[in-house]
């Protein structure tokens, strides 16, 4: 490497950057791609360089779809696109009885292959100047990085992309369910074993088995503010290890475009002639489509309601996102035309971080992904909580009755039953319209300032980033 270092400070403490380097290794599932991004925005905030890595298609899906900062321009930010062989690539399922995306397993099986040049990276940098270099994985990828510890001067963090509260109630339910502080809100949350697929679980149990061996440390993308209790009781549980919840990850102070840019997105343009806390924004995520008989529920209940709102209507990702085709939802006839002017339908990628931001959102209809719940909390908009698989149903729960910051379309433990249009109708006009929402969007914006307190007072980005920092350069 032929970058000439110098000696800098950050949040009181002095990094030389050429001492320590940083390998960032996600998974690839946007979700994953998303926050370990994030991630490497603020490690390179404290003048430590980062190495962002990924097979040639997932870097380039992180790079045009990241917002609220530029990763090509940013310093001390490097990424590395190493091949795979191909996969398949099938399209989503919307009609399949777990929405969980089994179409992401194969890309998920090829990242195998980034297990030698990850540790080739990892050699190199130690050989250019740097005495340590850490390396941070999804916890997906255990496999690809399982070699670095034995490398000298190398170590591994993991980090985990889900809620505290969805790791813990999964450690309370494998002991079958003990009864002890915290655990009373568990009482009715659906069993994890029915949140994913049999591949998935096959799939994980191949990383769990190397879980134990290679970590130093837990990274967790939430805060103390959040679930703090949650985080006390997994930092029991982890064997003496150290954790940090460290988020949230997504910029909380978002630079506004210019507004006459070709750059800024129409649905902001839009936003800027809506009322406060008037619009609600629909997304399910990349991970979930919804079937035609969900779609039409859907529609039909955004046009009685008489809400505003600004909808998301893609198909799930697929592993390759840039290859093939994507279907095209089709809505009642003669519909658009119909909600013109209240209602937008967006059918390509949104950006989601400046709609939540935006004053005339009130309202935020998402499937729980924890990415999106960081998102959401961060913003201060309240939740209408539709959870599909994964980890989503217990994060619902976490919005819902532990933090009551939104209210529940339905159970995640009745996911085989329709959404139909007069619930979705009646969630949204008392999300958007009552005062039992307003209650909730007051909740929302309180925990949102205390949320940007944590890390924005004092210098650096809070005291548990500071210390992780501190950690890994002693």
């Amino acid at each position: 490497m032929a970058e000439n270092y110098t000696t800098k400070r950050n949040s009181q403490i002095s990094v030389q950057d050429a001492q320590v380097a940083v390998v960032i290794v996600p998974l690839s599932a946007q979700g994953h791609l998303n926050q370990l991004l994030h991630l490497s925005r603020l490690i390179t905030s404290y003048n430590i360089p980062v190495h962002y890595v990924g097979a040639t298609t997932h870097i380039r899906q992180a790079k045009f779809r990241v917002h609220g900062f530029d990763p090509v321009t940013a310093k001390n930010l490097y990424f590395h696109e190493f091949p795979t062989p191909p996969f398949e690539n099938p399209p989503p399922n919307p009609n399949a009885s777990n929405k969980f995306p089994n179409q992401l397993i194969p890309s998920f099986y090829a990242t195998i292959h980034l297990r030698e040049p990850v540790c080739s990276l990892v050699r190199q940098l130690l050989g250019t100047n740097h005495r340590r270099v850490i390396v941070i994985y999804d916890s997906m990828m255990t496999w690809v990085v399982e070699d670095v510890p034995a490398i000298p001067n190398a170590e591994c963090y993991r980090f985990t992309s889900i809620s505290a509260f969805h790791t813990f109630s999964c450690i309370w339910e494998s002991r079958g369910k003990p009864l002890q502080a915290g655990t009373e809100i568990f009482e009715d949350i659906s069993s994890n074993e029915n949140c994913a697929t049999p591949e998935l679980w096959e799939l994980w149990s191949k990383q769990k088995s190397l879980e134990g061996k290679i970590s130093s440390g837990e990274l967790f993308n939430s805060s103390r503010v959040i679930e703090g209790l949650y985080l006390d009781l997994v930092a029991k549980e982890i064997n003496g290890l150290n954790l940090w919840a460290i988020g949230p990850f997504n910029p909380l102070l978002l630079t506004e475009q210019n507004k006459d840019s070709n750059k800024r997105n129409k649905t902001l343009d839009w936003l800027d002639k809506q009322e406060p806390d008037s619009v609600i924004y629909m997304s399910f995520g990349t991970s979930t489509s919804l079937s035609n008989e969900e779609i039409e529920q859907l529609a039909i209940a955004l046009e009685k309601s008489q809400q505003k709102f600004i909808w998301v209507l893609r198909d799930a990702d697929k592993g390759d996102v840039f290859a093939g085709e994507e279907r095209r939802a089709r809505l009642p006839e003669g519909y658009e035309e119909r909600i013109k002017g209240r209602g937008i339908i967006v059918r390509d990628w949104a950006p989601q971080l400046e709609i939540l931001a935006h004053p005339s959102t009130g309202g935020f209809m998402s499937h729980c992904g924890w990415n999106s719940c960081m998102e959401s909390i961060s913003m201060g908009v309240p939740i209408a909580a539709w959870p599909m698989h994964s980890d989503q149903p217990r994060n619902s729960q976490l919005v819902t009755k532990f933090l009551k910051i939104g209210l529940n379309l339905r159970h995640g433990a009745r996911q085989d039953e329709l959404v139909t249009s007069e619930i979705v109708e009646n969630v949204v006009r008392t999300l958007m319209a009552s005062p039992e929402g307003g209650e909730m969007r007051k909740r929302a914006s309180e925990l949102s300032v205390a949320v940007k307190q944590s890390v924005m007072d004092g210098e650096g980005y809070g005291a548990e980033m500071n210390s992780f920092i501190a950690h890994i350069t002693r």
